[in-house]
């Protein structure tokens, strides 16, 4: 198949994308697949005469990326496009994605996370792989999931949307109960994500966050075990347990080797791995996700599992959770890969019929 990975885009999960992108991306061409990586927002600035000869570029336009221990700088990533046009998809990507046979979303936060894409390729009738439009948004939507969590009766931390400008951070960071973990309402790869200690940390963080979105969730701090299960298809895989090296899961410590411990299958009871895996499949389902995604969990000294998000989109990077829990059944990275292909054209087939 003519596959167009698409990654990259202008989120402050840019880098993260790139690099599942990449992985993806070869693994799909080891596997047999005309596969080419695209970067979302840079686009391609001189396709060729045959769509062809675009499929068969070398290495599939992959390049060597890492992930830094800081997020992109957005700004210089904007100056740097040869087309300066205010469109977040860059030339020739649409044009490109019409010309394979399936796209496959290797794209996180968002434009990628949040169903903008998705929405285009339907309108396109471009198979894409992953969940639909509207379920994209609302897992991407903080408020959305937390929602559909309430309304399913699956237990997750007491919440609170906030919308304020810098004017009215003093007076929250004395109003607001602690301990509280603060979140931008669309980040991901623990981007926008806070954990303050005291007031002074509080402000720091109610300010800080608004980089990211004028919408920020405020939800009470649980502790715990941290684990995060993923859903492939119509089963639930083992869940990983994660134990930050210093203290806190961020970003750094999701993706610098020896940052965290990262233990799969976790140590858990068979019980307490039917809970996390029911849960996530139950929230999967009501929000109407497909293929595959990845729900977050604190487990609590009572045996409770308390949800914090759900990612449609889980990174496929070589350190990142689903690759790791496909292995635990077996399941080796471009296998797992052809199977997310696999079942997203299944799906897409169908819709079409």
């Amino acid at each position: 198949m003519k596959i167009v990975v698409l990654a990259g885009g202008l989120s402050p999960e840019r880098n993260v994308s790139l690099v599942s992108g990449t992985g993806i991306c070869r693994a799909l061409r080891k596997r047999g697949h005309q596969a080419i990586l695209v970067d979302l927002f840079m686009g391609i600035d001189h396709m060729p005469d045959s769509t062809d000869a675009l499929f068969e570029a070398p290495d599939g336009r992959c390049r060597d990326v890492r992930i830094s221990t800081q997020a992109p700088d957005l700004e210089q990533v904007r100056a740097s496009r040869e087309d300066q046009s205010p469109s977040r998809i860059g030339p020739h990507v649409l044009e490109a994605c019409a010309a394979a046979d399936a796209v496959f979303i290797g794209l996180h936060g968002q434009d990628g996370e949040d169903g903008r894409i998705q929405a285009v390729l339907d309108l396109m009738g471009i198979p894409y792989t992953g969940s639909g439009h509207l379920a994209s948004a609302m897992a991407m939507d903080k408020e959305a999931a937390k929602r559909m969590m309430d309304a399913l009766g699956i237990p997750t931390p007491a919440w609170r949307m906030l919308q304020y400008t810098a004017e009215d951070v003093e007076r929250l960071a004395e109003e607001l109960p602690m301990p509280c973990v603060v979140k931008s309402i669309n980040g991901g790869s623990s981007l926008g994500v806070y954990l303050p200690e005291d007031r002074e940390a509080l402000k720091a963080a109610l300010l800080d966050v608004l980089k990211f979105h004028q919408r920020v969730l405020v939800e009470e701090r649980i502790h715990g075990r941290e684990l995060t299960q993923a859903v492939l298809g119509e089963r639930y895989l083992p869940a990983v347990e994660v134990i930050p090296a210093a203290g806190t899961f961020d970003y750094t410590a999701k993706y610098q080797v020896g940052a965290a411990d990262e233990i799969c299958p976790a140590p858990i009871t068979d019980e307490q791995q039917r809970l996390l895996g029911e849960t996530a499949l139950k929230l999967h389902r009501g929000l109407g996700l497909e293929v595959y995604s990845r729900a977050d969990f604190i487990l609590d000294e009572s045996g409770v599992a308390w949800c914090l998000e759900i990612n449609s989109l889980p990174g496929m990077t070589p350190t990142s959770f689903l690759p790791r829990e496909a292995a635990a059944v077996g399941m080796d990275y471009g296998a797992l890969c052809e199977e997310i292909l696999n079942q997203s054209m299944q799906l897409k087939r169908r819709a079409s019929v």
